[in-house]
């Protein structure tokens, strides 16, 4: 009879523990749907995403149309450009190519690209990876294919810093990967990324440098309708599927192509908050824990965002390109963490910079709360993060007094918000006030305990 009764309790834990954890499921589904949703009818997203918790998917959504015309709904067979995460399979062909012997590290650029200037001969491929090399930046305006860049790489006189001592994020130091690629294997970069890394992964629908005859490739358009090109100045940019995406991520977590040990040279950066081969992420000995990436191209945004320690996922690709790909993501990550978050929100600073531009220190605060009255439910006025972001704006501009004009109405709007003080905080700092920079900090450390750079920045100016 004990036995009987064991099993019948024993049965009924299992079935209400699927019940609740069912409803979790049904919860978050419905809260990420909800959230996606707003936001699309707010116009500030499009595009196609996944979510995956607990190694399951639970939220998968296309929404929004494949070009400017609107006609054509989205689903999940369009690809889309994925701008600067696309640099990942040349940094994980390189690191191929090392695991192979076929190059090494430390191995100069002039050793494979013979025809550069001397300046060749003291950058390493490790500095390619690290962008650490020196290299300006492409001539954007007047470079328009391989040829031209390859041009002006040849006129260069010298480099803009001494190899291994400056990071600079520019796309000559992926170039210059992408052509030791093809030099060393005898294949085109495009080539080499769809028969050594698409193929054997399993990325059957991705491509390289698509063209208008390809099919299936959603267009990215601003939000005044005008449609990007597909043609950009240098070549070797991916299209991938969302599913082809996820299988990526899976790719380099279960080290299919390059070793623990490569994966760790091109996930950490030479410093901290700075960007490596793979972006960014932890290991934790030979696992790989986190990984984060994002990337631009023309108006395609795309974040991808992984904690295999959860089985937690989230991919965001976009054609609409609205700057707030984050904030969707910090959306979702709460949900899935059963936190609070905040609700979606148009951007002050999308929709009226130029207006911002022109204006006086005494008609910012005028001009926010009007906004308010006129547009209640639509830019997120609800969020801390709609004037915070107005205010690095306008600290980036160095327009510091403006910039503590709208970080102070913040801390009144969100007294109990440590990040407000934190970033009040930040400006005085740069203008030079220390003493209310120091006790800003504190009120943001007394929010916000975990708050660790303010920490720091405390003890410096304690110690003056």
């Amino acid at each position: 009879m004990i036995n009987i009764h064991k099993k019948i309790l024993l049965s009924f834990l299992l079935i209400n523990f699927i019940i609740t954890t069912t409803k979790a499921q049904e919860t978050k589904f419905s809260n990420i749907d909800s959230y996606i949703q707003r936001a699309h009818q707010l116009g500030i997203f499009s595009g196609n995403m996944e979510v995956f918790d607990h190694h399951k998917m639970i939220y998968k959504k296309s929404i929004g149309f494949t070009d400017a015309a609107k006609k054509t709904a989205l689903t999940d067979q369009y690809r889309f450009h994925i701008g600067s995460i696309a640099k990942e399979f040349s940094a994980v062909g390189i690191m191929m190519l090392i695991e192979q012997g076929k190059l090494s590290l430390e191995d100069k650029v002039s050793k494979y690209l013979t025809d550069l200037p001397a300046w060749a001969d003291q950058v390493s491929i490790k500095n390619l990876l690290q962008y650490t090399s020196g290299l300006p930046d492409l001539k954007w305006k007047t470079v328009n294919g391989d040829a031209d860049n390859w041009a002006d790489l040849k006129k260069l006189e010298k480099l803009d810093a001494i190899p291994g001592t400056t990071y600079a994020y520019n796309n000559n130091n992926n170039f210059l990967q992408k052509a030791i690629i093809a030099k060393i294997t005898g294949m085109t970069f495009n080539e080499f990324v769809q028969q050594k890394i698409f193929l054997p992964s399993g990325m059957k629908a991705s491509l390289i440098d698509p063209t208008d005859q390809d099919v299936m490739v959603a267009k990215s358009y601003n939000n005044a309708g005008k449609q990007d090109l597909l043609f950009y100045p240098i070549t070797g940019w991916a299209v991938v599927t969302i599913d082809d995406f996820n299988t990526w991520s899976h790719v380099l977590a279960n080290f299919k192509l390059i070793s623990p040990a490569s994966t760790r040279t091109i996930l950490y950066p030479f410093n901290a908050d700075q960007q490596a081969g793979l972006g960014g992420g932890t290991m934790k000995g030979d696992t790989l824990i986190t990984h984060v990436h994002d990337g631009i191209n023309s108006n395609y945004q795309a974040l991808l965002t992984a904690d295999f320690s959860k089985g937690r996922t989230v991919i965001l690709m976009s054609n609409n390109k609205q700057n707030n790909v984050y904030k969707i993501n910090d959306a979702i990550q709460a949900i899935l963490d059963g936190k609070t978050y905040e609700q979606p929100g148009k951007s002050v600073l999308n929709d009226f910079k130029k207006q911002l531009d022109t204006m006086s220190n005494a008609q910012l605060l005028p001009f926010y709360k009007n906004l308010k009255i006129k547009y209640p439910k639509d830019y997120g006025f609800e969020n801390a993060s709609t004037l915070n972001e107005i205010g690095y704006y306008l600290l980036q501009k160095n327009s510091i007094n403006e910039a503590i004009t709208i970080f102070n109405y913040n801390t009144v709007l969100f007294s109990e918000d440590g990040n407000v003080y934190d970033s009040l905080a930040e400006a005085y700092y740069k203008q030079g006030d220390k003493k209310n920079a120091l006790i800003n900090y504190k009120k943001s450390i007394k929010l916000d305990p975990n708050n660790q750079t303010a920490k720091g920045v405390i003890k410096e100016l304690e110690k003056r």
